[in-house]
């Protein structure tokens, strides 16, 4: 057998129903099988999870290597351990919640370069429905985030940079971004690939879980801290999002006098409003919205304090 000429890291961790669907989708890529390996470390070493890929590695038509990585050390951490022992020039990331599309690895290797990072799209899986109390990923331009659930790098460049940076901790969200500021200050160049497709896991989370998922924003901070040019994803070169401007600006006509109380009071519910309703939601959600927004910027607010570095 050749040597591959790209290697696919997966982190996986407790979602073997999705990890499942992924391995089928690696299947049936374009690319021949002879071509790419598949290295999906289990981090935390979920028995369930290992036992569907001892599975999956005894079957034909798929190059799978098992890495079980015990205690759970984060997303960072498992890519690291996954991309060390990849033997191809080219690494392709992509996550244990996603489906790539048939034509993925090969769109994917024709934009790749020596010194290039190359950036694939991501959309909401369409055979999954979305909601207000959902969450999926959507990426259709090149950065400034730099998302590993569809990205490769050259093996060449993971080295000298060592890899993802393992303080981002257990949870997701900084680490890629980091590593590909790290690797644009370094002189690399970046690419988008737009034929390289990969569908999203549109997730069911309800209220705790999305105000989990919002509390986890404090790690992220110290991407934009370390790279200032990071922030050109920020609203308004400060904000999180557009919702944190809205937030903060109520939180300061709290003190105004009550006129100018009011009306800025009445603009943020009127979006907030329009904000349910774009989701499917009817007035309900309002109260809902507006704590998330409170927890997520409470969680980046701590993050600025803790990098000093002005996001709010």
């Amino acid at each position: 057998m050749s040597a591959p000429l790209v290697s696919v890291v997966v982190p996986a961790h407790a979602r073997p129903e999705r990890l499942e669907r992924l391995l089928s989708a690696l299947r049936e890529q374009t690319l021949g099988s002879d071509s790419f390996e598949v290295i999906v470390v289990a981090d935390g070493a979920n028995p369930t999870v290992l036992d569907l890929l001892e599975r999956a590695a005894s079957r034909d038509g798929l190059s799978l290597r098992v890495v079980p990585q015990a205690p759970a050390r984060g997303p960072g951490a498992a890519r690291n351990t996954g991309w060390r022992l990849a033997t191809a020039p080219l690494v392709a990331f992509t996550d244990d919640d996603c489906v790539p599309t048939p034509g993925w690895l090969t769109a994917g290797l024709a934009a790749a370069g020596p010194r290039r990072i190359v950036q694939g799209i991501t959309l909401p899986d369409p055979g999954e429905t979305g909601g207000l109390l959902c969450r999926s990923v959507r990426v259709e331009s090149l950065g400034p985030q730099y998302e590993t659930c569809n990205i490769f790098y050259p093996r060449a460049l993971l080295e000298p940079l060592g890899g993802f940076d393992e303080r981002y901790g257990l949870t997701p969200g900084g680490e890629d971004t980091d590593l590909a500021w790290r690797a644009i200050e370094a002189g690399y160049e970046t690419r988008l690939a737009p034929d390289a497709l990969v569908h999203h896991a549109v997730e069911r989370l309800g209220v705790l879980g999305m105000l989990r998922v919002a509390a986890r924003w404090t790690a992220p901070m110290r991407a934009l801290a370390d790279h200032p040019p990071a922030r050109s994803m920020l609203y308004r070169s400060a904000f999180w999002n557009v919702w944190h401007y809205l937030m903060w600006r109520s939180l300061l006509a709290s003190v105004a006098p009550r006129w100018l109380r009011q009306a800025v009071f009445t603009l943020h519910l009127v979006q907030l409003r329009r904000r349910a309703r774009d989701a499917g939601s009817g007035g309900w959600a309002v109260p809902f919205l507006l704590a998330h927004d409170l927890v997520e910027c409470w969680a980046v607010a701590r993050g600025a304090l803790r990098y000093r570095t002005l996001v709010l």
